[in-house]
């Protein structure tokens, strides 16, 4: 095996992220080895519990000898945490368990030069405890590319990507700027040309609601329909201000690739009742290509093997290319 392995963050300890990895790594076969950063304690306690039996391949953080790797088993690098049982409460106790696990996995990218890197999810209460918006400004932050990478959640049907991620509706008309929607644009007709040879079809919402408001210079007159002008001069497929509530019906979707919107919730809650967890977080604009399964730690779910691998089966064969 002599590609590039595929690094994975395995995130909150709480969460159903390894259940799912067990349960992918029993369904297909890889052609990239995987290597993923966590506890190696926790990874038994969680697999007996769950019922899975995999042979475990312990390496250090400086391990650069990735052709001899494969995934007969599980390829670890270990990371210290205390815990008392298998599954507990999602607290702040696993904040530096967390950060030490991103730490580890930034240091192998960076010195082995590495692109691909998977992330199980976080508590965004409790360990970006306000500090940034989500792993996407985390991880931008990190890598010193703040305001030059995007969110893209990704399914070979239909994209979407806002402007603003995790930011409280009453905020987010203050960060909406033609110089984001240049730059959003941008990432996303890059990774469409470099991974499909295409330059996408891209569809623009508005702010407002039927992309109107009760009051002059509206965000749509200001911002949004300059940006899409500017756009479609430099020969970008862009169109609208679109309003939210008619462009995800089945004409309008027909006709685009990616939708982008302004704010999280306008395009990520059609997403998901359009297609599921069959989608992937993908963050455009750092080092690496970084996938996030789309869901979160969901303890509600914790340590029942009920929960779908869907995602991180879509992420994972998404980088073994």
């Amino acid at each position: 095996m002599n590609k590039q392995p595929i690094i994975i963050v395995s995130g909150e300890p709480n969460s159903v992220f390894l259940e799912i990895f067990f349960k992918c790594i029993k369904k297909i076969k890889q052609t990239r080895p995987l290597i993923i950063i966590v506890s190696k304690k926790l990874l038994i306690k969680q697999m007996i519990k769950l019922g899975f039996n995999y042979k475990i391949n312990l390496i250090n953080k400086d391990y650069k000898d990735f052709n001899k790797l494969d995934n007969k088993k599980i390829n670890i690098i270990n990371v210290n945490y205390n815990f008392q049982k298998p599954f507990e409460k999602i607290s702040a106790r696993s904040n530096t368990y967390i950060n030490n696990s991103f730490k580890i996995a930034l240091e192998v990218l960076k010195k082995n030069k590495l692109t691909k890197f998977i992330n199980g999810p976080i508590s965004k209460k409790y360990f970006l405890n306000g500090k940034n918006l989500g792993i996407t400004e985390y991880l931008a932050q990190k890598t010193k590319r703040k305001d030059k990478v995007a969110m893209l959640i990704f399914n070979k049907k239909l994209s979407v990507t806002p402007i603003t991620t995790h930011l409280a509706l009453k905020n987010v008309h203050k960060h909406i700027s033609k110089q984001k929607i240049y730059n959003q644009i941008i990432l996303i007709a890059k990774f469409y040309k470099k991974n499909f040879k295409m330059n996408p079809r891209i569809a623009i919402t508005g702010l407002n609601p039927h992309c109107e408001s009760n009051f002059l210079n509206s965000e749509e007159d200001t911002i949004i329909k300059p940006a899409i002008k500017n756009l479609k001069n430099r020969k970008f497929k862009v169109d609208g201000p679109f309003p939210a509530d008619t462009i995800f019906t089945k004409n309008n979707l027909k006709k685009f690739d990616v939708i982008l919107g302004m704010y999280h919730d306008q395009v990520l809650t059609p997403m998901k009742a359009l297609f599921g967890f069959d989608a992937i977080n993908i963050t455009l604009g750092l080092p690496f290509i970084r996938i996030s399964p789309d869901h979160g730690p969901n303890a509600s779910m914790l340590g029942k093997n009920l929960s779908d691998p869907k995602s991180l089966l879509v992420a994972l064969k998404f980088l073994d290319k």
